[in-house]
């Protein structure tokens, strides 16, 4: 396994910390000439990953009604040198939020949890200061609740030792001295708090475990096998490796550095890329829950942007974002985490998706450049898809 020094890999860790759990700004991206062949898009992913600093691998799933197509370039182990497969594992860090939307809105149509629903009334043991907060507002980041993976003493703890067991349930009270950011539903500011607190209500409200309530509203009716919440820092076999990766160093496997119990409802599950297809098809096609709550879902923030950015113009809905491209428009979701970049998305009614991932961390404040040149990788792919080029 390729590995760095000790410092090196102690300074990676510093950077992880203090960029990988805190958004950074949108960037545009580029508009080169759409893929005019079925080799185009295996050709762009190549250069993606043969750019300096560029992920060791990348595999994306197009799917229509009628069949998958796979494009994968790179390796999914650089020790083994194999290819990556759909059904490898992966971290799908911040695209675990749609699931934590896929849950609240899910019991939102059982009658247990209402949209305006606060945290006064559902987690009263939260501080008094954020009890107007709404289950809308914490879907669509307009909370105002500060970002818990900021917190100085949160990043202490995970600077000294990065497989640290944190009580997922009690991540918010690295917060609870803290005020709101803004009045709630006044501005977009995305903040993984935000879906800690919606897992929160969730079991509030049901008695039930977070990650039990995943397996019977989301697992069971979407017919994912592959996907789980894990508390440590294993990841299952087999798997894409993920990497930390310098044009001028060689790449460092980041895949188990950090323990899942620090990030939980805001991105601990491990997945597939076949897993998250199915995902994606039937979160974007309403299969969860019926015609209202999906309108309600789709009531969009001009501008609130996914983090890293999706592929063109970025707007928030409720656990989901409407990505409006040169060819047109996808919803779903993307994330970035230690060794991992991910993209789920489907055409509004669900009938068409990607899935695009890639093994090392791409977004504003680490890597800009290559974010830029992902996005509009990403924009190929998506035009790929709504031309019917699968």
């Amino acid at each position: 396994m390729p590995h760095r020094s000790a410092p090196a890999a102690a300074a990676s860790l510093i950077a992880l910390c203090l960029s990988l759990l805190s958004p950074g700004a949108a960037t545009a991206a580029g508009h080169p000439e759409p893929p005019r062949d079925d080799s185009a898009l295996q050709r762009r992913l190549e250069e993606l990953v043969r750019t300096p600093g560029g992920p060791p691998g990348a595999i994306a799933l197009l799917r229509d009604e009628k069949r998958t197509r796979v494009v994968r370039a790179g390796v999914a182990d650089l020790e083994t040198g194999r290819e990556p497969r759909p059904h490898d594992h992966m971290r799908i860090a911040s695209t675990a939020k749609a699931f934590s939307g896929a849950v609240a809105l899910s019991l939102v149509q059982l009658g247990d949890l209402r949209l305006h629903d606060t945290i006064g009334k559902r987690l009263p043991r939260l501080p008094k200061a954020w009890h107007a907060v709404t289950l809308r507002q914490l879907l669509n980041h307009t909370s105002g609740l500060p970002d818990y993976s900021r917190s100085p003493e949160f990043i202490a703890i995970l600077r000294a030792d990065p497989h640290h067991r944190f009580d997922s349930r009690r991540l918010l009270d690295f917060i609870a001295g803290q005020p709101l950011l803004f009045r709630p539903g006044s501005r977009y500011q995305y903040s993984n708090s935000d879906n800690i607190a919606v897992a929160l209500m969730a079991e509030a409200v049901t008695g039930t475990r977070y990650e039990r309530l995943l397996e019977e509203l989301v697992y069971r009716p979407l017919g994912l096998r592959r996907t789980s919440l894990p508390q440590g820092y294993r990841m299952p076999e087999p798997y894409l490796h993920g990497y930390a990766v310098s044009p001028t160093e060689p790449p460092e496997d980041v895949s188990e550095l950090i323990g899942m119990s620090g990030v939980w409802a805001s991105g601990g599950i491990v997945s597939t890329p076949a897993d998250m297809t199915r995902f994606v098809r039937g979160y974007v096609g309403g299969r969860l829950y019926g015609p209202d709550l999906v309108r309600e879902q789709r009531r969009w923030i001009p501008g609130g942007a996914s983090e890293p950015a999706g592929p063109g113009r970025n707007d928030a809905g409720l656990a989901l974002f409407r990505y409006t491209t040169r060819c047109g428009v996808v919803l779903g979701h993307t994330g970035n985490t230690a060794g991992y970049t991910q993209l789920i998305a489907a055409t509004p009614d669900g009938r068409r998706s990607l899935t695009f991932s890639v093994t090392s961390q791409i977004n504003q404040a680490q890597t800009p450049d290559l974010l830029r040149r992902m996005r509009a990788v990403q924009e190929d792919f998506v035009c790929a898809l709504l031309k019917g080029k699968v």
